[in-house]
Formats: C-alpha cells, sequence, structure tokens
C-alpha cells in the first residue's frame, strides 16, 4: 500500500469509479491533510469523520460566520413609521 500522494489519487478515483464513496472520501480527506504538509502517518491516523465542508456557492467573505438562530417564541420588533420618523414627544426635535 502506497503512502505518497499520486497513489492515494489514483486509489481515490478508483473507488469512486467503483462507487464506493466512503472510501473515496476517506482517502480525499486523507489526501487534502497531506497536501497540508501532514505526514502520510499522521493523515492515515486522523480521524475526520466528523469535519463539516462548505456547502458550494458560500466562499468568500463573512462565510465563516455562524447563522444565528433567535430563541423560541422570539418576535422581531415593529418597523418604525415613515411617516412620524425623527419626531419627538410634543412636537419637539432633537433637544429643540
Amino acid at each position: 500500500m502506497g503512502d505518497d500522494i499520486e497513489d492515494i489519487r489514483l486509489r481515490m478515483e478508483a473507488a469512486a469509479e467503483a462507487m464506493d464513496f466512503e472510501e473515496a472520501g476517506r482517502l480525499r480527506d486523507r489526501l487534502n491533510l497531506m497536501r497540508g504538509g501532514a505526514s502520510a502517518s499522521e493523515a492515515e491516523r486522523a480521524d475526520t469523520s466528523g469535519i463539516a465542508r462548505q456547502q458550494p456557492g458560500r466562499m468568500g467573505l463573512g462565510t465563516s460566520q455562524q447563522r444565528m438562530t433567535p430563541p423560541p417564541g422570539w418576535t422581531p420588533p415593529r418597523k418604525p413609521d415613515p411617516m412620524t420618523r425623527g419626531k419627538g414627544r410634543k412636537g419637539r426635535r432633537n433637544g429643540d
């Protein structure tokens, strides 16, 4: 069993053609670790089962930010009435 990048790439492609996508995915993860600087033995021992990948089209600035979910029962506040914008109580404006 070879441990160089080209051999792993060929094995990954063969597994994908044989429709063994789980093995192809494991080999893909191992290949990515090795390309990132890990040794062959480190890449083989690494547990990549819990890695979440970016969705296609989600690459770019700000994509690693978490999506906030509001707590149960929360409703957004009402939008202000555009006809009363800038008017305070008793008709005063900004400290008049």
